[in-house]
């Protein structure tokens, strides 16, 4: 079900630091239906590390992927701010790579070709790399995505090389952080990219988890929590340079990184920037991340408080956006059933089932303005503009939101 890890991922070196426990926590996408909860639930250590010799932040535990991904629960195309920013990056993507009918897009994790379709739509061939299967199914009969249904891997890449399959782009969104074999995954990007191709790489930013509290984005989905200098010296090894960077405020902060063969490019002025920046700020130093730790402990007492006065003062509490951020949030603050009534979310894969650890009741989103809690918890924090835009006929009603990241605030 899980090994506990003594050495790095990347490098190796058995300099881990730990920075904060979560203790054990049930899988954050692993949705219960009413059967499932009388039964006892699978619940895992949730430790926090820093690799004290290459900088990369990741977990001690690392879970079978095919426990976490082979049926999955999240898809892509239910958010509105998702298809946005994949439609963005494609139209720039196909200019700056003059792409054209004789050229190859891959993505891994591809979901339910939310990214791929709008390639596909301008006459660009596409493959997709799934291993959820009742995901990839929606990708080709929805959609039309050519869906390969398996793990990203070095072996498969060699495999798709051998077909004759070499890639000019490669986008890898939000699944970076997820595989164990970090270096295996970016020894096939080596592998499949053309000689002049590059990968399109996003993942959320350690620094902004850091400053911003954002421990709910420790899940036992993310296995690492990347800085540039921590991606720069695994890329090295494996014959890729990072080219560029871009840092983008979607989901809560991320980095956006650009890599190619060493041979065909050289780092930009923002890559040697943004390194610097991360050796004044301590990428390095383990006083940095000990720093974040004591301020989830010291967030989690507020939140806790806030939500416990407001229910004592007879407010009806709920809860919007059934996620694993969210699930981690739940879990480790201990907030459930004593607290929220139930949570609503979006996705009508979810509707209907429990929440793991804190059996709450999923609900959709209509049930706000039908029973009209009067505190609605955001999970969801990261897409909170669009959420607050949507619910615009809740809070006029007098319905308030509760940001719990990185200060409880209530809108």
């Amino acid at each position: 079900m899980y090994t506990t890890e003594e050495a790095c991922r990347s490098c190796g070196s058995r300099r881990l630091h730990e920075i904060l426990s979560l203790g054990a926590t049930p899988l954050a996408n692993a949705l219960l239906r009413s059967d499932d909860l009388s039964r006892p639930e699978r619940k895992i250590p949730l430790t926090l590390c820093l690799c004290e010799e290459c900088s990369l932040v990741q977990l001690r535990e690392t879970v079978d992927p095919a426990v976490m991904f082979s049926d999955y629960v999240y898809f892509s195309s239910f958010s509105d701010t998702m298809l946005a920013h994949a439609k963005e990056i494609v139209a720039r993507t196909i200019a700056s790579e003059r792409l054209g009918a004789d050229s190859l897009v891959v993505e891994i994790a591809s979901n339910d070709g939310y990214l791929l379709q709008y390639y596909k739509s301008d006459g660009i061939p596409v493959l997709g790399i799934e291993p959820a299967a009742n995901i990839a199914e929606v990708a080709v009969r929805e959609r039309g995505i050519a869906t390969r249904v398996d793990f990203f891997s070095a072996d498969l890449a060699a495999s798709l090389r051998r077909e004759g399959l070499r890639a000019n782009v490669v986008h890898a969104n939000n699944v970076f952080a997820h595989v164990p074999d970090t270096n295996g995954f970016v020894r096939g990007l080596a592998t499949i990219l053309t000689d002049d191709g590059v990968a399109i790489i996003e993942a959320p930013y350690v620094r902004t988890m850091l400053d911003h509290r954002e421990f709910d984005t420790i899940y036992h989905e993310h296995v690492f929590y990347f800085s540039l200098t921590a991606v720069e010296r695994l890329a090295k090894r494996h014959g890729l340079v990072v080219a560029d960077v871009e840092q983008l405020a979607i989901h809560g902060g991320s980095l956006r990184f650009f890599l190619r063969p060493a041979a065909s490019a050289t780092p930009s002025a923002r890559v040697q920037d943004l390194l610097a920046e991360e050796q004044r700020w301590g990428v390095d130093d383990r006083a940095t991340y000990d720093a974040f730790g004591d301020d989830v402990k010291s967030l989690r007492e507020s939140l806790r408080r806030l939500l416990s006065d407001l229910k004592a003062r007879g407010g009806r509490l709920a809860a919007y956006g059934a996620s694993a951020k969210g699930s981690t949030l739940l879990n480790y603050f201990g907030i459930g059933r004593d607290l929220l009534d139930f949570v609503v979310d979006r996705s009508t894969v979810k509707q209907g089932r429990y929440t793991p650890g804190t059996h709450l009741l999923i609900r959709p989103v209509d049930a706000l303005s039908q029973d009209r809690p009067d505190y609605v918890l955001l999970l969801t924090w990261n897409f909170r503009d669009e959420i607050l835009g949507q619910q615009e006929s809740y809070r006029r009603a007098g319905g308030k939101f509760i940001i719990p990241i990185p200060e409880p605030v209530v809108v």
